[in-house]
């Protein structure tokens, strides 16, 4: 058995672990990228040992030394390694014991790895969606800005039930939907940073220490609330990544659907805008095609992070408490869908500035296929006709000009009166776009007026803080 193995768990057994063991069993290949956090929670602890009496001024000084040096190592990228050591506590042990003496080993006195590693992940997670919170932000940004971009003169696209083309909208009114949806993504993962902000450490192995510690005391040097109030919950929970994992997954999804517009929008089919060069690939055999490959894998990445969330779903499902080995495997899908999340939502900022948007093949989509007959229904129902009635009489003009090959805007007055007596001379306009856009003026509508009113209120938004805070915010404004 290798000493640091012996000195850290071996006094019980009598031969080495095989090497196949130790190979499946451990976990610093990838749990290394807690290295930092993991220092960060060591210094918080020796010091509270030090402040409560466990340890000595000097011994805490030269292990605060020994830490700061393993952290530089660390960040230079000249720390080594090993293999044999089973995970990233084991190795910055190691190597503190190695700069400093046997006083490293003091460092452990009051804790256990299970309370460690859950501290651990707290930061690091608390870490990443701190920064992640600002890179949606920054997304948020540019749908605002593309939004303000395409008001004036205002551009107008097809909006689609079914993918049918339905009603004219504003394009900007589209920027500014998934600008919704990607603030409530920035607000669920603001809310599962509030719930995870509480600290671990001191749980020991699952029931406390005897050791006269102060909980409260390294909760607040690390930035916590305040200590998790139950020890065996402290170490055995991963709802906190659970929680992450589903808001992940949702925000996933949010940029799969703003992806597959993008995708479809950018066909020939559709023809409404150009992917810009940079964001296109080629065929290695057709020379014609511009293809969306990135929008598409943003699409594709959404069944990656999903998948984060049923794995660490199925894992901890009918774990009994407190911790089992099985939690090691929380972290390589955490990672995962942190990487893969944060890189869709800074490839989406770069991207969306450079399509080219065509106002005339949207125009030309948006005043076909009938998808102003709601506003002659509606005329018909201003007018004191029941509602039902009136859809009737619309739908048989529908239909009237789909057998000769017309739109509505062809109709002619006394075509229209042969429908329905109520139609009159200013029934006419509500067959032009124009008209449609601008009678849409209630709440969250798609007139020039309601999409300038949430404008104002998003760059407010963007500007201040974000996530609930800022849904607070607009709570009370509205």
């Amino acid at each position: 058995m290798s000493q640091e193995t012996q000195k850290t768990w071996g006094g019980r057994f009598s031969e080495a672990p095989s090497q196949i063991a130790q190979e499946f069993n451990a976990s610093w290949s990838f749990d290394k990228r807690l290295a930092l956090v993991d220092i960060q929670g060591s210094l918080a602890h020796a010091a509270m040992l030090a402040q409560q009496g466990i340890l000595t001024p000097e011994e805490e000084a030269q292990i605060r030394q020994g830490l700061l040096s393993v952290q530089q190592e660390i960040l230079q990228g000249t720390f080594q390694w090993r293999e044999e050591l089973e995970d990233v506590h084991m190795n910055i042990e190691a190597r503190l014991t190695e700069r400093v003496g046997p006083v490293g080993g003091k460092l452990h006195t009051a804790r256990s790895r299970n309370d460690q590693v859950a501290t651990d992940l707290r930061l690091w997670v608390r870490g990443e969606l701190t920064r992640l919170l600002d890179e949606l932000k920054a997304l948020r940004k540019v749908l605002v800005q593309e939004a303000e971009k395409y008001l004036e003169p205002p551009l107008i696209l097809p909006g689609y039930t079914h993918l049918q083309r339905a009603m004219p909208v504003l394009l900007s009114h589209w920027f500014l939907a998934y600008y919704e949806m990607i603030s409530r993504d920035a607000g669920r993962l603001q809310d599962a940073l509030h719930r995870l902000n509480e600290s671990p450490l001191g749980a020991a192995a699952l029931a406390g220490t005897g050791f006269p510690i102060d909980r409260h005391a390294t909760a607040r040097a690390l930035g916590f609330t305040r200590p998790m109030r139950n020890s065996m919950d402290a170490v055995a929970s991963r709802d906190f990544v659970l929680e992450v994992l589903a808001a992940l997954a949702i925000g996933q999804i949010t940029l799969s659907r703003l992806a597959e517009e993008i995708v479809l929008y950018t066909t020939f089919e559709f023809g409404f805008a150009e992917l810009p060069d940079a964001f296109s690939t080629g065929s290695s055999i057709m020379p014609q095609k511009k293809n969306a490959d990135h929008a598409e894998l943003i699409r594709g990445k959404a069944g990656r992070v999903l998948g984060s969330f049923v794995t660490l779903a199925t894992l901890t499902k009918g774990l009994p408490l407190t911790y089992n080995k099985d939690l090691q495997e929380d972290k390589e899908p955490l990672f995962d869908a942190v990487d893969t999340y944060r890189a869709s939502v800074k490839l989406l900022a770069a991207m969306l500035p450079g399509l080219t948007w065509k106002p005339e093949p949207m125009r030309k989509a948006a005043e076909s296929g009938f998808s102003l007959a709601t506003e002659l229904a509606d005329y018909l129902a201003e007018r004191g006709l029941p509602f039902r009635e009136a859809h009737h009489a619309v739908g048989r003009i529908v239909r009237y000009c789909a057998e000769h090959g017309k739109e509505l805007r062809d109709l002619s007055l006394s075509e229209l009166q042969a429908f329905h007596p109520l139609f009159g001379e200013d029934a006419l306009p509500l067959t032009r776009l124009e008209t449609a856009i601008h009678r849409r003026r209630s709440y969250g509508g798609t007139a020039p007026e309601a999409v300038r009113e949430a404008l104002r209120q998003a760059r407010l938004e963007v500007e201040g803080s974000s996530g609930m805070g800022e849904a607070l915010e607009r709570d009370e404004r509205d």
